[in-house]
């Protein structure tokens, strides 16, 4: 199934992301996590790409055919420009496709210093076109509520966002964000410039003050004061901010899908019982 195909059914689409294992870990190590994902019915579920060389993203392959064919549940495979050149790309596709995987999630990726970038497709949107002109899989393609990182402008961002969209983009994935109100602005401004796919909220509830600022950084997501407050009060408590955390989450959720928003996204950092607990108490809102 091609995931724009879930869309306009008169309900949220709640779907979920996983990452493969680190590299010193066995990759059976995911079923844990599959295993509690399988319980809350997620529509469908993305698999991470690592920068991290052939074995990450072997993995990435590994897991999406997993998630496809043991738990039946539509997979999505990331896919990004700086960790796979054309021939990657070719290798990975024909891959998926025998574990029958149907859909992909295009990205630029990050830079790893490390690591030299591949530079067949520069942005994007040049990998959302090569893929949509040698192969049917369903491909989606990433936004940002905020603006990215590298966008002068929110008028740059939406334009380039245009631009995957216009290359085949089917279905758009948000990057995290705290504040719902920069959501809906980013979906008026979307919508205004023809942007006219299913576009998902993506959801990170936060559990550790540490690892929150590390990802702020690194996307750009700016927290708002009822966030703020919450991790000064209980930074230094993680019992309590992982429950605070988790219950700011699901406000945000609920609110969400009361604003309208077509899909859910919820970044679930391989814990399945956040996850877990996160769908458990928006049983009844997700079916109204």
């Amino acid at each position: 199934m091609k995931l724009a195909e879930l869309f306009g059914k008169g309900r949220t689409v709640f779907s979920c992301e996983v990452f493969p294992p680190k590299k010193t870990s066995p990759v059976d190590s995911i079923y844990k996590t599959l295993d509690g994902l399988r319980d809350i019915h997620p529509d469908f579920i993305s698999v991470t790409f690592g920068a991290g060389g052939s074995q990450v993203n072997q993995s990435t392959r590994e897991i999406a055919g997993l998630i496809q064919n043991q738990y039946h549940i539509p997979a999505m495979a990331h896919l990004t420009c700086v960790a796979a050149g054309r021939e990657d790309v070719d290798r990975l596709l024909e891959e998926l496709k025998a574990e029958g995987v149907e859909n992909i999630l295009a990205l630029r990726g990050d830079v790893n210093p490390d690591i030299p970038p591949k530079t067949d497709f520069a942005h994007a949107s040049d990998l959302v076109s090569y893929i949509r002109a040698h192969s049917d899989f369903g491909v989606s393609a990433a936004c940002y509520p905020e603006g990215h990182l590298e966008s002068p402008d929110l008028v740059s961002d939406i334009r380039h966002l245009k631009e995957k969209v216009d290359a085949g983009a089917q279905h758009l994935v948000s990057q995290l964000f705290f504040d719902n109100e920069d959501f809906f602005r980013f979906l008026e401004r979307a919508r205004i410039a023809g942007i006219d796919v299913p576009i998902e909220a993506g959801i990170m509830p936060v559990l550790s003050r540490s690892s929150i600022q590390r990802m702020v950084s690194m996307c750009g997501a700016s927290l708002p004061s009822k966030l703020t407050r919450i991790l000064a009060r209980y930074g230094d408590h993680p019992a309590a901010l992982r429950e605070a955390g988790i219950a700011y989450a699901i406000d945000q959720i609920s609110d969400l899908i009361a604003g309208g928003v077509e899909g859910i996204h919820l970044y679930t950092m391989n814990d399945p019982a956040v996850a877990q607990q996160i769908a458990g108490s928006l049983t009844s809102i997700r079916s109204v």
